[in-house]
């Protein structure tokens, strides 16, 4: 029993591969970090050169139910501040490891954190912006107005001098130790969103409304070094070659032809930013909807920069520098991603989140505090490597009904760790209950058969596992086989040019690639094949009718095509070229009687299938009208009347409307005449003119007739 159960699941399998066999398999393969990026992340990390591994463990601290917060805080000592949005509240970790609240605030948003050589915490809060001195638990006041909107940034210089970077009036404010505040900067955009101090006790500015990056000395003047295409510098970072990393993002924003002076600061300017400044009460996170583009960039001393990161979906919100791993590590949305760049500038993918955005990045210690938005949520990666992790592919796309090969991959797995694939299938672009379940575990390093029902969509996970927090499995390469149902091609139009119209080949040239070595140099594969008639000569041949269309296969199949003619008063078409293997066709019709005609084209993707799986389709052309006869110009006189001569005649054609009749007597050119009716629209047209004769004219009148095909008949008299 079980014999004959297999036999018959062969027989199946035989003749579903027959069925199937319609195509030239094809794969999807990932190896490179981009490939993976579409995918999702839990507990993986993917390197520049593409290589899968388990992330560094991540610790979630038990943050106070708040709908999102807005700044972080992490002291020399330990202890964690967080500032929230919509309540004004600011949050203190206390020695039993719990946040209480430490403070609050009448304006809805705290930005921005500092603290002073003495333990005082400084709060910036907005709208209506205020900076609040906090001594200790529930004792705080406003210790500094500047009378703006926003309070972005505030950082302490060596002096002690107490530096905020404001909107939206746009500038930056140096505060005394006793609350007297001094506007050393007044930009010229409506915001200066971010601040960063560098070695030599100056100052690096980033701006919102035109992304700049200003430059300012220790003595407080500033300069621009850098300005980007986009509307904001939202972070900015240094290391200690001196170069400045900046995060820059929002619209992108084109250069101005003519310059304007400064003017006076806008109420209606835009910032983009993780939380929208509202006028009147509760803000809201930004939308995964609305994708931002961001580009992080290297700017050097002189103010030379290049793009070392760009994306046109995830925002850059945070990023700082690991001096000693010599790296930089920035935070994204709305993807909730950490990435590094090494000294080499190559780009790794550190972790992905369940939230939405990276909103802050504070490293302490071996650790990196990191504060999350769309869900809140605040936590520490670690230097320690997680246990378990799975990465989901993207859904890939087989663009019509597909039959499923073998998944293969390459990876290093060292002793205690194991990796397990699995995949699933469906017919709608994104996985639903209609989908199949996940197969069962693939874990042949040769690769195995997936398991899926045939379908279009395709999708994989990795599940990664390992028992020592120090090392992990590596996944290298993967590979995913399938086989489209073969798909009829589709003919999008075939067009008749006017008669006599033809393209001519360019002169052959001897192939060569371009770049390489005349004596390494092969003949193109393609040798031979006819260049695409778009870029072809535009002749004219007596004659000649030139037949084109266009056809696609969903496949990707190459076609041939026949091409066939049948008179309109017959049934049976006749064949004027089979195999052909362009999509333009010119034949000879003089070897045709004159009528109306059809031709058709069947586009068949034969070179691409197997015997007896070939699909074709196939269309008609509008009526085509051949006419090779000459008009005819009856009962014409010539008659001279003094310095005239009177002209009448009747021009006719078989089977095309007259198109154009022209006169002549010499030593005058040619003129153009009307027919009596006006217009040159039918087959038969009657003509009736007088011509003022010319001196020295030669007795002589010659009319010239010529029909839509382009067929000429001549008559002379003499008068």
């Amino acid at each position: 029993m079980k014999k004959v159960f297999v036999a018959g699941v062969c027989s199946v399998v035989m003749v579903m591969a027959l069925f199937l066999l319609a195509v030239q398999p094809q794969r999807w393969e990932l190896r490179n970090i981009n490939d993976y990026l579409n995918g999702e992340f839990e507990g993986i990390s993917v390197t520049y050169d593409g290589v899968l591994s388990l992330s560094p463990k991540e610790q979630t601290m038990e943050a106070p139910a708040e709908e999102f917060f807005l700044s972080l805080l992490v002291t020399e000592g330990g202890t964690v501040y967080l500032g929230t949005g919509h309540d004004g509240k600011i949050y203190r970790k206390n020695n039993a490891g719990q946040f209480e609240l430490y403070y609050r605030v009448p304006e809805q948003d705290i930005f921005c954190l500092a603290q002073d050589s003495k333990g005082n915490l400084y709060a910036g809060s907005s709208p209506n912006g205020k900076i609040y001195k906090i001594t200790a638990q529930s004792k705080g006041e406003p210790f500094f107005n500047p009378q703006e909107r926003y309070i972005w940034d505030l950082k302490f210089d060596e002096r002690g001098v107490l530096l905020a970077a404001v909107g939206e009036s746009g500038g930056i404010y140096a505060i005394s130790q006793r609350g007297e505040g001094q506007k050393f900067l007044d930009s010229e955009e409506n915001h200066i969103l971010c601040l960063e101090m560098n070695r030599n006790g100056g100052l690096y500015a980033g701006s919102g409304g035109k992304g700049r990056l200003y430059r300012i000395s220790p003595q407080r003047r500033a300069s621009i070094l850098f300005e980007s295409p986009f509307e904001e510098i939202k972070s900015i970072a240094l290391d200690r070659a001196g170069n400045i990393y900046a995060a820059a993002g929002g619209r992108s924003i084109k250069p101005k032809v003519k310059t304007k002076p400064p003017v006076s600061a806008r109420t209606d300017a835009e910032v983009s930013i993780t939380v929208t400044p509202s006028g009147t009460s509760t803000q809201d996170v930004q939308s995964p909807l609305q994708k931002q583009p961001s580009t992080l960039f290297k700017v050097n001393s002189n103010g030379i920069a290049k793009r070392l990161w760009s994306s046109p979906e995830e925002m850059i919100y945070s990023l700082f520098w690991n001096e000693i791993k010599k790296e930089l590590i920035f935070g994204t949305g709305n993807k909730g991603r950490v990435y590094s760049i090494d000294r080499d500038e190559k780009v790794s993918l550190i972790v992905q989140k369940q939230a939405e955005q990276i909103y802050l990045l504070q490293p302490h210690g071996s650790g990196i505090y990191t504060l999350s938005n769309n869900p809140s949520n605040l936590s520490i990666i670690s230097a320690e490597q997680r246990f378990e992790g799975e990465y989901s592919s993207r859904v890939f796309d087989a663009k019509t009904l597909a039959s499923w090969g073998r998944i293969e991959w390459r990876a290093v797995l060292p002793s205690g760790t194991t990796l397990q694939f699995q995949t699933r299938s469906g017919n709608s672009s994104e996985p639903s209950q209609t989908w199949s379940d996940w197969s069962p575990p693939y874990q042949k390093i040769e690769g195995e058969q997936i398991l899926n029902p045939r379908a279009r969509y395709l999708q994989f996970k990795v599940i990664f596992k390992s028992q020592s927090g120090k090392i992990s499995p590596r996944l290298q390469k993967i590979s995913l086989f399938y086989l489209q149902t073969n798909l009829a091609p589709v003919i999008l139009r075939v067009d008749l040019l006017p008669a006599n119209e033809v393209f001519l080949k360019l002169p052959d040239q001897k192939e060569q690639i371009q770049g390489a070595e005349q004596d390494i140099t092969e003949k193109a594969k393609n040798k031979g094949k006819t260049m695409s008639y778009a870029i072809s000569k535009k002749a004219e041949r007596k004659g000649y009718q030139t037949v084109v269309w266009d056809a696609v296969d969903e496949n990707g199949d190459m076609l041939v095509y026949s091409i066939a003619i049948r008179n309109e008063n017959e049934s049976q078409w006749r064949y004027l070229k089979k195999d052909w293997e362009e999509k333009i066709f010119a034949f000879d019709t003089l070897s045709f009687p004159d009528g109306i005609y059809f031709i058709r084209v069947v586009a068949q993707d034969k070179p691409s299938n197997p015997l007896g799986i070939e699909l074709q389709t196939e269309k008609v052309s509008r009526p085509l009208v051949i006419d090779n006869s000459l008009p005819v110009i009856r009962n014409f006189q010539a008659v001279r009347e003094r310095n005239t001569v009177k002209v009448s005649f009747t021009a006719s054609d078989s089977f095309s409307h007259i198109k154009e009749v022209k006169f002549l007597v010499r030593p005058n050119n040619w003129r153009i005449v009307f027919p009596t009716d006006g217009i040159c629209d039918s087959r038969e047209e009657g003509f009736n003119f007088s011509v003022t004769l010319p001196p020295d004219f030669d007795n002589m009148v010659t009319v010239k007739v010529e029909d839509a095909k382009g067929n000429v008949g001549v008559h002379r008299a003499t008068f």
